[in-house]
């Protein structure tokens, strides 16, 4: 199992500097965004694209830095009801697959997306409860539309050979692990999560559980190594569907955390092994969200309790059992 990162924090930085600076962490693989809120500072599709030379030199660049690509991020809304967005973020989303065809990279992080209430709507409207009744028939609308998509979606990833990881989130469609289980019923494997427990905790999610319940169909393709801390003093009052700005640290029920900050390193070698008991290997990849530290200093506090907790063997032969 890799320690990875997202390197979003990093896109005013150029890619070698930033590859040099995560090596020298200990860091093992880079998640590089290409479009969508990730943005694409590190890996423009349009200069990569079809161009076996400029692949060629990000290949050896990250040869050079031994470092491995985990998975491509184009987090977007290809739900969207105003049609130019849905079809600029679907585009992105494509060329994503079709790059990480190219580059020989396994995975696609993204959103599920969340459409309008209505045909009529022309704002996302995520629901929350399916009463009054007119809220079940939007949400029922809303699958309607994303099985359509995604069924396409799907084959088209299957058609390059590349999963496409949703991370569960808040204002999306999917945004926990029943969600997720039946749109990948619904379209085909290729389709299944970047398991970001950040979004998980704050909605009372047990987190081995949700491990337990995707990987039993193999439903983890990627995974985010993001903690969050719930602050129950505010929570008691305000609950947990907390609108209120990232930024205003004191007021908020809840807060993304740098790994360890929102739960101790013992939940997080469970974490880790319970992905192993479902037969996950890949990368755990850093998101940095922490509002309370710096980009730095929050991925090599992370990095530390990560290092702590992976497993860099395989495990041998149950020899106590024989």
């Amino acid at each position: 199992m890799d320690v990875g990162v997202l390197t979003v924090p990093f896109g005013d930085e150029p890619l070698d500097e930033t590859l040099d600076y995560l090596a020298g962490i200990g860091v093992d693989a880079v998640e590089l965004g290409v479009g969508g809120y990730p943005g694409d500072d590190h890996l423009p599709p349009e200069n990569y694209l079809d161009d076996e030379d400029a692949q060629a030199n990000l290949h050896a660049l990250l040869d050079e830095h031994g470092l491995r690509v985990s998975a491509l991020a184009t987090h977007n809304n290809p739900l969207y009801p105003d049609e130019e967005r849905a079809t600029a973020a679907d585009a992105e989303l494509r060329d994503a697959i079709r790059l990480a065809d190219q580059l020989d990279v396994g995975t696609v992080t993204c959103f599920s997306g969340l459409p309008a209430g209505s045909p009529a709507g022309d704002v996302p409207n995520w629901i929350t409860a399916p009463w009054p009744p007119e809220h079940a028939e939007a949400l029922e609308y809303q699958w309607d539309l994303a099985i359509d998509y995604w069924t396409d979606l799907a084959e088209f990833a299957d058609d390059h050979g590349v999963d496409v990881a949703i991370e569960m989130h808040p204002n999306m469609l999917v945004h926990e692990p029943t969600g997720m289980l039946k749109l990948r019923e619904a379209t085909n494997d290729r389709i299944g999560a970047n398991f970001d427990p950040s979004h998980l905790y704050w909605q009372g999610i047990d987190i081995t559980e949700a491990i337990r319940a995707l990987g039993e169909v193999d439903a983890i393709h990627h995974v985010h190594a993001k903690d969050t801390k719930v602050y129950e003093e505010r929570a008691k009052t305000k609950g947990v569907l907390d609108t209120t700005s990232y930024a205003d640290v004191e007021d908020r029920s809840w807060l993304f955390r740098s790994v360890g900050y929102g739960h101790g390193e013992e939940h997080w070698k469970d974490v880790v092994s319970t992905l192993r008991i479902v037969g996950y290997d890949g990368a755990l990849s850093i998101e940095h969200e922490d509002a309370l530290t710096s980009s730095r200093e929050g991925l090599e506090k992370g990095v530390d309790v990560l290092d702590r907790a992976v497993f860099e063997t395989q495990p041998g032969d149950a020899f106590w059992a024989e």
